[in-house]
């Protein structure tokens, strides 16, 4: 599998969950799934990001073999309506990834952890020689709003962390090239961690991997703005567009067709 990322591209979130944090992104049933899936595929999407376990603070904890259906159910459903589609998965779990790789083929890894909650995850990304987001975390879902404590400025803190990171991913065996950055907006990060990390992601991207955006609907702003997650899409558009303007390659969207429109004209800005 071969990603192409010489142009901005659009992930389209599909959250096989019944409580993730943005109540018009959860799909927890077949019909809802396909759905999402034909929305995202007519508005413009590169790539569909299946997650079977909610990353929300405080989520709840999801046994395996419950995520593995739910991953099932979406990775499925993208194979039979686009069978050309990018597909990524969004866990941590080593085993999630076996079984999906399996029974459906190559995948994107999209790992809240970079590898740091299952031992096994980068010896498995390594022997499929499968593209992995990494994202910066501390702590688990349950606990990383409580791990909200920096020595330094956040963005020194999440560059350096990728630095030790991507040394591990390499003697496990992934390629240079087949690593993408996450800085995890919003995980174990204050809103004003967030923002002073969005100014500084450009450091992040001169890193020289590509670097995965996402900061859809996400508490930095609705919360800054005084409205809920459902009225937060300008927001995000205006952010997203910051994070393309300082060099990110991916942006991980609940709003496909605004994600897309604003990869258009920052493209002929740039121009």
């Amino acid at each position: 599998m071969t990603l192409d990322l010489t142009e901005p591209r659009v992930m389209a979130i599909l959250n096989v969950t019944p409580d993730s944090f943005y109540a018009g992104s959860r799909m927890p049933d077949r019909a809802d799934v396909e759905r999402r899936v034909r929305e995202a595929l007519d508005e413009g999407a590169s790539m569909i990001d299946v997650g079977g376990y909610s990353s929300r603070p405080g989520a709840d904890e999801v046994p395996v073999e419950e995520e593995w259906r739910r991953v099932a159910l979406g990775v499925e459903t993208v194979r039979r309506i686009a069978p050309g589609m990018t597909v990524s998965v969004d866990t941590f779990r080593s085993e999630v990834i076996r079984r999906t790789v399996s029974e459906f083929g190559e995948v994107v890894v999209n790992d809240i952890s970079a590898g740091e909650l299952d031992p096994g995850m980068l010896p498995l990304v390594a022997a499929y020689d499968l593209p992995y987001v990494a994202m910066h975390m501390k702590g688990t879902p349950q606990t990383m709003q409580s791990q909200t404590d920096y020595r330094r400025d956040i963005t020194t803190e999440v560059v350096d962390y990728f630095r030790g990171r991507v040394a591990a991913m390499i003697a496990a065996g992934i390629r240079r090239e087949r690593i993408i950055l996450d800085p995890g907006f919003g995980f174990a990060k204050t809103a004003e961690q967030n923002f002073s990390l969005l100014a500084g992601l450009h450091r992040l991207c001169n890193e020289g991997f590509p670097v995965l955006a996402g900061l859809s609907r996400k508490s930095m702003i609705y919360r800054t703005l005084g409205c809920t997650p459902a009225e937060s899409l300008a927001g995000t558009v205006a952010l997203e567009w910051e994070c393309l303007r300082q060099g990110a390659r991916i942006l991980r969207v609940h709003d496909v067709r605004e994600a897309v429109d604003t990869v258009k004209l920052f493209n002929a800005f740039r121009s």
